[in-house]
């Protein structure tokens, strides 16, 4: 499994100065909103700033283990949920779901609001850390507000890539930190020291470097789009050298593609044929017709007959 070597994150020297200085003065806020791009670590570093807080208040050496644990007395982890077969889970906890994005409900930050109001059992402070928090409802984040208008023990966190979904009044009420894309170099350098060797086989099928241009600064993208081609099939992989001018191997790519990915690999595969494409052809009406397949299948049309309908009009483009 490709994972993060979490003492080898790439680390955001702004950010990291900015939160020494929160830490050494111990002029910590009522909220903060770490916010920036999917996978550039916004929740391991908050994470790591929420121990530091805890090590600063309390003299007990067991946080490391409590916070792996997820049992820390004065720690809440608040994530999207959603329903499965009535009962109502953590995203985290509904790995078959995994392409739905969840929700943040009323219930959980009422929840939040009792948690809060009890007494701190290890530290002076207690914390909240609301990961993805654009997924809150209307209702929840209404409730959200009020608690953060409040006075209490408590420093929340809100971790979020579209900040533009955060209600303005929430926004105003906590330290905004913001987390700034990589660079090409940066990128370059963490992909190789942080690839398990048993994916190292990746450089005789493809130049990494198409990984690293379609990361958008992300090394979490990196990782997860690196996954997601090892899962492809030989066929496909055989195939990206698009476009296809043939109709019968069109068909018989788009059954395969139908049949054998989910969409999230579906979506991968047309990012990725996309950055082909373009340094192919410069062809920005097959770049078009790309982004609207993107566009059917999130709108549930049958995924088969979406991408024979594009193929095939990008054959006849490329001719």
């Amino acid at each position: 499994m490709i994972d993060l070597k979490t003492e080898n994150l790439l680390i955001n020297k702004e950010v990291n100065e900015n939160l020494e200085i929160i830490l050494n003065r111990k002029a910590f806020s009522n909220g903060y909103i770490f916010y920036g791009p999917e996978g550039i670590g916004k929740k391991q570093t908050a994470i790591k700033f929420i121990k530091e807080i805890f090590n600063k208040y309390s003299s007990n050496s067991n946080i490391e283990k409590k916070f792996l644990d997820n049992n820390h007395p004065d720690f809440l982890l608040i994530e999207p949920t959603y329903f499965l077969k009535g009962n109502l889970i953590n995203r985290s906890e509904a790995e078959p779901l995994k392409n739905n994005k969840g929700t943040i409900r009323i219930e959980q930050i009422r929840n939040l609001k009792t948690f809060l109001g009890q007494k701190s059992i290890e530290s002076l402070v207690k914390i909240v850390l609301i990961d993805d928090a654009h997924l809150l409802n209307e209702a929840a984040s209404n409730c959200l507000l009020k608690t953060l208008e409040e006075p209490a023990n408590g420093i929340f966190i809100l971790l979020t890539s579209r900040l533009n979904l955060l209600l303005d009044t929430i926004i105003s009420r906590c330290q905004l930190i913001r987390f700034k894309s990589f660079s090409y170099k940066q990128l370059d350098i963490f992909i190789r020291n942080n690839l398990d060797s048993s994916i190292l086989d990746i450089y005789e099928e493809i130049d990494l470097q198409d990984f690293i241009n379609s990361a958008n600064g992300s090394p979490g993208k990196i990782l997860k789009d690196i996954k997601l081609w090892k899962e492809l099939p030989k066929e496909i992989k055989e195939k990206l050298d698009f476009p296809l001018s043939d109709n019968l191997e069109i068909l018989r790519i788009t059954k395969i593609i139908s049949e054998e990915l989910d969409i999230d690999q579906q979506t991968f595969l047309i990012n990725f044929v996309q950055q082909k494409y373009w340094a192919k052809t410069k062809n920005r009406k097959i770049i078009k017709k790309l982004e609207d397949l993107k566009v059917y299948l999130k709108g549930f049309i049958q995924p088969r007959l979406a991408w024979e309908v594009t193929l095939l009009k990008i054959a006849i483009e490329d001719l």
